[in-house]
């Protein structure tokens, strides 16, 4: 009966669902999404020097190092989140061309 009242009144457009006004509310400007791309990629640049450096260390050296550099690549892959988004990110690493070095860099970290 809503239906009907709506098409009738002239307004025939369905109204946005919740999934539809959580994803107009969660999109990310322009400059934002630069923004989180550098603060993520400078931390995970951190991460892996700091990794680097860590290797040095007696005793507990290479599990530091191994700590730190899988974050630092982590936070570098996790940066192009920003720039694409998590799905147009995700269909461009399993594309046929990319998939055997997106299943050996996963299978490394």
């Amino acid at each position: 009966m809503d239906k009907l009242k709506r098409v009738l009144s002239g307004r025939d457009v369905e109204e946005p669902s919740g999934l539809a006004e959580v994803i107009d509310a969660t999109s990310l400007g322009w400059g934002t999404r630069v923004k989180g791309f550098i603060a993520c990629f400078a931390i995970g640049c951190l991460c892996s020097l700091l990794g680097s450096c860590l290797l040095w260390v007696p005793k507990k050296g290479l599990t530091l190092f191994a700590v730190f550099y899988t974050l630092g690549n982590i936070a570098s892959i996790g940066s192009t989140l920003f720039l694409m988004g998590p799905m147009k990110q995700l269909k461009r690493m399993f594309e046929p061309t990319r998939l055997i070095a997106t299943v050996v860099m996963l299978v490394s970290i």
